[in-house]
C-alpha cells in the first residue's frame, strides 16, 4: 500500500527547500506556516526520505549568537513527490471537452 499523497502545506515546505530556504525558521518565513506546523511536517519529510538534513557546526551558532540550525536538502524522492503534488494540483477535477480537444461544434 503506498502512502496518500502529501497535502498543500507539506508540498509548501518541500517548494521551499527547494527554492533554498534550508532551516526551519527560514522554511517558517517562506510557507508563512508556523514553527509548530513546519517542524512537524521537515520530521515526516525526513522520516521518509524527501528530504535529508543535517546539523550545522556548534561554533557557527555559538559565533553568531544563537541556537544551532539543522539544514535541509531535497532528495531525488522528495524532488519526484513535489512533482507529483503539483501535477495533482494542476489537474482539471474533470476533463473538459475543450481540454481533451473533443469539442463539438453546435
Amino acid at each position: 500500500m503506498s502512502p496518500r499523497p502529501i497535502g498543500l502545506i507539506t508540498a509548501r515546505v518541500l517548494r521551499a527547500v527547494q527554492d533554498g530556504h534550508r532551516h526551519g525558521a527560514d522554511i517558517m518565513t517562506a510557507t508563512g506556516h508556523g514553527g509548530g506546523t513546519v517542524y512537524k511536517v521537515l520530521r515526516r519529510l525526513e522520516l521518509r526520505g524527501h528530504i535529508a538534513g543535517h546539523w550545522e557546526d556548534a561554533r557557527v551558532a555559538e559565533r553568531e549568537r544563537r541556537p544551532r540550525r539543522r539544514y535541509y536538502r531535497l532528495t531525488a524522492e522528495g524532488e519526484a513527490e513535489l512533482r507529483r503534488a503539483i501535477s495533482r494540483v494542476n489537474a482539471p477535477a474533470s476533463p473538459s471537452p475543450t481540454v481533451l480537444g473533443t469539442e463539438q461544434s453546435r
